[in-house]
């Protein structure tokens, strides 16, 4: 019987080898060099690395490969046009992190909301203070989430238990939600905007300098999608005016951001390394879980979950 060829990192491995059906020929790579050399011969290909560059290139050496999956929610950088022209369907990580992503947010609007940073700034200097650096409470607060997949979902359950009136954007037109033509209108009304979409070259640039004109004085920028998702540029300029309170950016472009960048220096810009999605222990664990019943479904010529668009990457 001839068996179906799998490539992944051996990142993995002590989660995936003891599980694999006895039809599964498992080679594992440890480097780019051994991923490359491998992935001519997958016809399941699991090629998570953190360098994107690496990563599109090994995911191109793989011109067998019917089925890609991978831990990440966002697709960019991957080379789609090619996965679609030699019939590979794709798998990503959606919603395996959105959990501590949706905390993510939260914590962050806490703390621009309560002035954390300053809260802490005094607990190093041993400062006893008498009175709370931010008085803003959540409860009552109105708040645009922009993406609504998985994510998204999961933001807007923890902020209406902060009692947050929160707005939506989506495609298909909704009761209560925005469509994609409306939100920009009403920036204006918003204490929190906040990020979630994909990058896509639609979404590419999206807040800028209108968009941030056009926002509260008072209100904050909640950026953990991509940084290619908002003029940067702009977005300093903006913080450095005061045109908008703050910013919390799980995402920088590029990244890691210089350290000599003026970001780092900003009081009211709020930079967490895209470390939302690592802040938790589970990640390979539910990864692993949901490519062992995707390859059930391999297997069984069914269709698998969660599938990318190839056309609209994601």
């Amino acid at each position: 019987m001839t068996k179906t060829k799998l490539v992944m990192a051996g990142l993995v491995r002590p989660l995936i080898e003891p599980r694999l059906p006895d039809w599964v020929e498992a080679h594992w790579y440890m480097s780019k060099e051994e991923g490359l050399a491998l992935a001519p011969q997958a016809e399941i290909g699991w090629f998570d690395m953190y360098d994107k560059a690496d990563m599109a290139a090994v995911i191109s050496a793989a011109t067998s490969m019917k089925w890609l999956n991978s831990i990440y929610a966002g697709v960019d950088g991957m080379p789609l046009a090619q996965l679609k022209a030699q019939g590979c369907v794709v798998t990503n990580g959606a919603g395996i992190n959105a959990i501590t992503i949706a905390e993510y947010v939260v914590m962050g609007m806490l703390t621009v909301a309560k002035g954390y940073r300053d809260v802490v700034r005094a607990q190093e200097r041993r400062e006893w203070l008498l009175d709370s650096p931010g008085k803003v409470e959540l409860f009552g607060s109105k708040a645009l989430i922009l993406g609504y997949g998985a994510i998204g979902k999961l933001i807007e359950e923890r902020l209406k238990a902060f009692n947050v009136d929160v707005t939506v954007v989506r495609r298909t037109p909704a009761p209560g939600a925005l469509t994609p033509d409306q939100w920009r209108a009403q920036l204006g009304e918003f204490d929190w905007v906040i990020l979630a979409v994909p990058a896509t070259a639609e979404t590419d640039g999206m807040i800028g300098a209108d968009e941030l004109s056009a926002m509260k004085p008072s209100a904050a920028l909640i950026n953990i999608a991509r940084g290619s998702v908002v003029d940067q540029d702009a977005l300093v300029t903006a913080l450095q005016q005061r045109r908008i309170a703050a910013a919390f950016l799980d995402v920088t472009t590029p990244e890691p951001l210089p350290a000599d960048h003026v970001l780092w220096s900003l009081d009211n810009a709020h930079i967490t390394m895209h470390l939302s999605g690592r802040a938790q222990d589970k990640m390979f664990v539910r990864s692993a879980e949901r490519f062992f019943e995707n390859l059930a479904r391999y297997r069984n010529g069914e269709p698998l979950s969660p599938l990318v668009n190839l056309d609209l990457g994601y």
